[in-house]
């Protein structure tokens, strides 16, 4: 028995000591506005997630608002009263409470499409990059036709004719559903180019035709050996994409086709308090419009942060 067969082998370093010590890691920790950025973010969603254990009201409770208490302004102006920090509405919501509720709405919504388009664009990516032919022609022209058409308007079709179809007792219930497939069904082709772009270089090196040799199904190639190595241009597009979808929520609820006033999301709110923004009553507007756009540059700062910490070129 030689030497090198007694010599033990090393444990693999733990997860946590493997990104400390990565060069990502060390990105990030040299970027002071990707820092702030994913600060700020992390503040956002942890506020947003816990709003029940630190709001004074449950904006989504009707029996919970007064209207005797509608239109107070902030606590740090005259009449501001305790505990409505940042006012009330006209119903008399607490904007506080309205606001982290409404965050809380948003980000689901937002990060279910980007699930729901990055699962399917994936999927269609590898399939029509690495088997080709026709199904390739077939998904790459529907990708076409969907990128042909404003994502805006895809969506606010998709919205309206999916609510009208839905039973009047399911569409407030159904309506994150809705707004989610709204937006995936736009949004899924930029995954699958980029998967497709990928899988049509994965699919002639060494490592796959090795997979083809010892018979291993397209399936377990696809999954196992090619999807990989496509993870960092999808995650960069995931993180650019989620502050996208953020904002076509807002939009969408903005116009009256998104999330209904029961159940208030930022677009929501932003829509009801534009009606009252020359009124006097500018609160109602402006703290729901500065909540969203930190939400949505925060996330888009570290997506630009993310695309250039993954760039070798720029290494």
């Amino acid at each position: 028995m030689t030497l090198a067969d007694t010599t033990p082998i090393p444990p693999a370093p733990a997860p946590r000591r493997r990104l400390r010590d990565s060069d990502l890691w060390d990105s990030f920790c040299r970027s002071p506005v990707a820092v702030l950025a994913a600060l700020l973010l992390v503040l956002l969603i942890l506020t947003a997630f816990f709003a029940p254990w630190i709001t004074p009201q449950n904006p989504y409770d009707l029996a919970a608002l007064e209207l005797w208490n509608a239109e107070i302004p902030p606590i740090w102006t005259q009449g501001g009263q305790w505990p409505y920090l940042l006012g009330t509405d006209l119903q008399g919501r607490d904007m506080l409470s309205a606001i982290l509720y409404g965050s809380r709405a948003s980000i689901i919504i937002g990060a279910a499409s980007v699930a729901l388009s990055l699962v399917v664009g994936a999927t269609l990516g590898l399939v029509a990059g690495y088997y080709g032919g026709w199904a390739d022609s077939l998904l790459m022209r529907i990708g076409d036709v969907l990128l042909s058409m404003p994502t805006m308007l895809i969506a606010i079709l998709v919205s309206a004719v999916a609510r009208e179809a839905l039973p009047p007792g399911w569409r407030e219930a159904g309506a994150s559903a809705v707004i989610v497939l709204a937006i995936s069904l736009s949004a899924w082709v930029q995954y699958a180019r980029t998967v497709r772009a990928q899988t049509m270089v994965e699919r002639n090196k060494e490592y796959v035709q090795a997979a083809r040799l010892i018979r291993a199904s397209g399936r377990k190639i696809m999954l196992r050996h090619i999807l990989p190595n496509t993870t960092t241009p999808l995650l960069v597009a995931a993180t650019l994409s989620f502050g996208l979808g953020i904002l076509i929520e807002a939009t969408l609820s903005f116009l009256g086709v998104g999330m209904p006033p029961e159940q208030p999301s930022l677009g929501t709110l932003i829509r009801i308090g534009n009606q009252y923004l020359f009124s006097g009553s500018w609160w109602i507007v402006v703290f729901p419009a500065l909540q969203l756009c930190l939400l949505v540059v925060s996330i888009n700062l570290l997506g630009d942060w993310l695309r250039d910490a993954l760039n070798p070129k720029l290494r």
